[in-house]
């Protein structure tokens, strides 16, 4: 009787162990995979920033009496991504063509593209994965300079549409900070 306990609670164990890893593993309605980068072979430009949950967490805890606006914003995050790869000769021409697939993969998967800026040889584009009307639940930022770098952006969390432009300040990207101006001006 005490073996057949000791293999129920075990048995039980385990099973919540892996029914906990494969919903820990499932990632959110607003996560993109980039996949992985390497720096310019000319050693330019190159910038990886991931940040998930529990450091958001800290941040958080940090900031609540300072800035309980960026506080409250940060709760809704789950992670921030920002990759900026400097561009050369040698990898130009695959990371042009490796944002055009991250643009299409988007919007075949139901993303909304609410900005699209291409000037002076730069090309923007801005996505969303919105959940209803009321909140985002990710944020696609995707920018190529031919000449300087590219640059990807990806915010997942609950995000509430009116605090889009302070998420832009605070994490200082631009394409955000006039969205959030252009969806506050609708209201």
């Amino acid at each position: 009787m005490r073996t057949f306990q000791r293999f129920a609670a075990s048995s039980a164990i385990a099973l919540a162990c892996l029914s906990f890893q494969v919903f820990a593993e499932e990632p959110s309605a607003g996560f993109v995979d980039f996949g992985k980068f390497t720096p310019p072979s000319g050693g330019g430009q190159f910038v990886e920033v991931n940040v998930k949950s529990p450091l958001i967490g800290m941040v958080i805890r940090l900031t609540e009496k300072a800035e309980p606006e960026v506080a409250d914003l940060l709760r809704g995050l789950h992670s921030v991504r920002v990759n900026v790869i400097g561009l050369d000769d040698a990898n130009r021409a695959e990371l042009g063509e490796r944002l055009l697939k991250i643009r299409a993969e988007l919007e075949s998967k139901g993303w909304e593209r609410i900005v699209t800026v291409q000037e002076k040889g730069q090309d923007v584009g801005v996505y969303l994965k919105q959940r209803g009307e009321e909140a985002v639940e990710g944020v696609v930022v995707t920018v190529i300079e031919p000449n300087k770098e590219a640059v990807l952006v990806n915010v997942v969390g609950d995000i509430r549409p009116e605090k889009i432009a302070l998420l832009g300040e605070k994490f200082g990207i631009d394409p955000l900070k006039k969205l959030g101006d252009a969806t506050k001006k609708k209201s």
